[in-house]
């Protein structure tokens, strides 16, 4: 069982901090919205988020600065990992962070990064 306290921090002031969409439009990176995503669990690593999910509170969450890697709970009630690639910001935080390294990034479509 998985102690770990959220943490509360202030809401953004548009001034000195920003939110989510507002952070990604300014890194500057693209991806058309009909690519398919360049992120991917590797094969025979599925099961891993799920170990990770219940070991360390969806960690994955909390290291990426741009929200890529998400729980969602299924109709069941069960998390779910979601990856929303096209909020990719190209940092490669999670080859370095993630448990495992069950992630198969790529070079997106086109090779299209912060430009």
């Amino acid at each position: 069982m998985c102690l770990i306290q959220p943490i509360e921090y202030p809401k953004p002031n548009g001034v000195l901090t920003f939110d989510l969409l507002e952070n990604l439009s300014r890194t500057g990176t693209n991806h058309d919205h009909d690519q398919p995503s360049h992120l991917r669990v590797k094969q025979g690593k599925a099961t891993i988020p799920y170990k990770s999910f219940s070991e360390f509170a969806g960690l994955e969450e909390r290291f990426c600065p741009a929200k890529v890697y998400e729980f969602v709970k299924d109709s069941e009630g069960k998390p779910v990992l979601q990856i929303n690639a096209q909020n990719c910001i190209h940092c490669k935080t999670c080859s370095i962070k993630m448990v495992d390294e069950y992630i198969d990034w790529n070079v997106p479509e086109g090779g299209q990064g912060p430009e």
